[in-house]
C-alpha cells in the first residue's frame, strides 16, 4: 500500500500524532491518530521521534514525512507536558537574527541549529539546478568607511 502524508500535526489531549493522508490509488483522503506511548516531559524527542517513524504499525503511513518533522511535533508535545504554551514552542523554532545564541540552553540551540541547517538545504545550490554557475563572481561597490580616533593616532607604521 502506498500513502502520501498531505498534513501532520499534534493532538495534546490524549497526546498524539494527527496525520491527514491520502492512498494513491484510490485518492481517498484520511485522518489517522497516532497516540504518542510511553512519552513524558523528560523524554528524548529524537529517540521517541525515531521509535514512531520505524514502528510496524506506522511505518508506511510516516513514510513521506521527515525525521525532523517528527521531531519537532514531538518537541511540541513535550513543551506542552512542561506546561510551555503552543505560541512559546513554535518561537523557539523561528530565527531572530538579532537573538544572542550564546544565552541559550542546549536543547534550544539544537532547534535553531536544525532550523539553520533547513534553510541552508532549502536555499543552496547543486551542481544539477539549472540556474547553477559554477565559479560565480560579483563584484559588491565599496562603501566609505568612517575613520575612528585610534585610526589617526597610530603612527607606528602598522
Amino acid at each position: 500500500m502506498s500513502f502520501e502524508a498531505k498534513r501532520c500535526g499534534v493532538q495534546f489531549s490524549p497526546p498524539s500524532i494527527v496525520l491527514m493522508y491520502q492512498h494513491k490509488e484510490t485518492k481517498d483522503v484520511r485522518k489517522r491518530i497516532i497516540p504518542v506511548r510511553n512519552f513524558s516531559k523528560y523524554s528524548d524527542c529524537s529517540m521517541a521521534a525515531e521509535g514512531l517513524k520505524n514502528h510496524p504499525r506506522h511505518r508506511d503511513y510516516l513514510e513521506g514525512v521527515s525525521q525532523s518533522q517528527l521531531e519537532k511535533l514531538h518537541i511540541i508535545l513535550r513543551d506542552h507536558m512542561q506546561g510551555l504554551s503552543l505560541e512559546h514552542s513554535l518561537a523557539s523554532f523561528r530565527l531572530d537574527p538579532d537573538e544572542d545564541l550564546n544565552q541559550l540552553d542546549d536543547d534550544k540551540l539544537a532547534r535553531k541549529k536544525g532550523k539553520m541547517d533547513e534553510l541552508f538545504e532549502k536555499n543552496r545550490k547543486h551542481k544539477d539546478d539549472p540556474d547553477f554557475v559554477y565559479d560565480l563572481e560579483m563584484d559588491f561597490t565599496k562603501t566609505t568607511q568612517e575613520k575612528c580616533s585610534w585610526d589617526e593616532e597610530s603612527n607606528d607604521g602598522f
